[in-house]
């Protein structure tokens, strides 16, 4: 199987497995790309054209399925400087006793390029790496194009004896379309972070076409036997390109919120003061319960602050009346050294008749030996 069979071959069976990949673009999207292009040494008529190498240019717009696959219409043109012989002359050649002898020279080798469309389908492969791979397929239709291509062909004949010589110039000025196909393999990367839906593309291209029939055209000199009329240079081409993909169904990602000042909390306006058993004296942690309560009677609006003592159910129902007194009574005077003016503060006592937690007679219980002060 030669090499242009096979890659027809594999472009064909590669068109129906598009579908089975996933990739991200969903909608309407372009790109374009430009690079440098190798064309490989064009066979004709057993002469090789050899070219320097050129430069490529694409674009095309298409459509993101989501779910894998997209499509593409694409608008390409290659083309490479020519060096080398394009036009395969006989030798030597003898006719009705003539025997002719010719000798060929480029004057100039001119450009071969190549244009067309093409269809494409490609797929991503999204594996959570910084770049996306991808690849593709595409068939469509070339025009194969050689210019400014200049032969001359020296002739000398010899007739009974006698030598004549000539020259004839002949030019390649000719287009043929061609059907064309062509592989790709690339890698994108998102710029989304500076313009949403937009990413750099890098590719390696494989692109080829029929071979294309190109008038061979004398235009001076007299006829040359053996030269051809037509030309079928063979057209395979490596291209490396970098581009931008822009995709329209990317939406710009959402406005960072706004910083929000964290709202304070409401003032407290309840606070409990504990004390050990039969004690009516301040702990450290006591005061430390008064001092906050001190401080956000002066954050909020308080008309009067009420300060109840209690004691549990461990002594006397007497002795406890005055035992939560004497609690009340400190409080009350702490918070005056904190600041409180005495005229809004209410001194209650309440013994043991309002415990915080309900007990049997003699039980001591920590959480009713308590003052609670209430900012009103």
């Amino acid at each position: 199987m030669t090499l242009r069979k096979g890659l027809l071959a594999a472009t064909m069976l590669a068109l129906p497995m598009a579908a089975a990949q996933a990739q991200p673009v969903t909608g309407l999207y372009i790109g374009a790309g430009v690079g440098a292009n190798f064309r490989t040494d064009a066979d004709t008529q057993g002469n090789s054209i050899k070219t320097n190498t050129g430069w490529v240019a694409l674009g095309s717009v298409g459509w993101g399925f989501g779910n894998g696959l997209r499509v593409e219409l694409e608008g390409n043109y290659r083309t490479n400087e020519a060096r080398g012989a394009a036009i395969a002359v006989p030798g030597v050649s003898t006719v009705g006793g003539t025997t002719t002898t010719v000798t060929s020279r480029f004057g100039q080798a001119g450009y071969l390029a190549t244009y067309g469309a093409m269809v494409n389908a490609l797929y991503d492969f999204n594996m959570g790496w910084p770049v996306v791979p991808y690849i593709g397929v595409g068939v469509g239709v070339g025009w194969n194009e050689i210019g400014g291509a200049r032969q001359v062909v020296n002739t000398r004949s010899v007739t009974g004896g006698v030598a004549t010589t000539a020259s004839t110039t002949y030019t390649i000025n000719d287009t043929d379309p061609q059907f064309a196909y062509q592989a790709i393999a690339g890698l994108a990367y998102s710029l989304g972070a500076m313009v949403p839906g937009l990413a750099l593309t890098g590719e390696y291209r494989f692109y080829g076409t029929l071979d294309p029939n190109l008038n061979v055209t004398r235009v001076s000199g007299p006829a040359v036997p053996g030269v051809p009329g037509t030309i079928s240079p063979t057209n395979y081409n490596h291209s490396l390109l970098v581009g931008l993909r822009y995709n329209f169904g990317v939406a710009p990602p959402p406005a960072p919120a706004a910083a929000v000042a964290p709202v304070a909390p409401a003032p407290a306006r309840t606070f409990l003061v504990f004390f050990d058993w039969d004690r009516a004296d301040l702990t450290d942690r006591a005061r430390q319960i008064i001092a906050e309560a001190a401080e956000n009677s002066r954050r909020v609006q308080v008309t009067r602050i009420e300060v109840a003592g209690h004691a549990d159910r461990s002594g006397s129902p007497a002795y406890n009346q005055r035992l939560s007194q004497r609690r009340a009574d400190n409080v009350a005077a702490e918070l005056v050294r904190r600041g409180v003016a005495r005229n809004i503060i209410t001194v209650q006592a309440f013994g043991e008749s309002r415990p915080l937690v309900p007990t049997a007679d003699g039980v001591r219980e920590p959480q009713n030996r308590r003052v609670e002060i209430v900012l009103r």
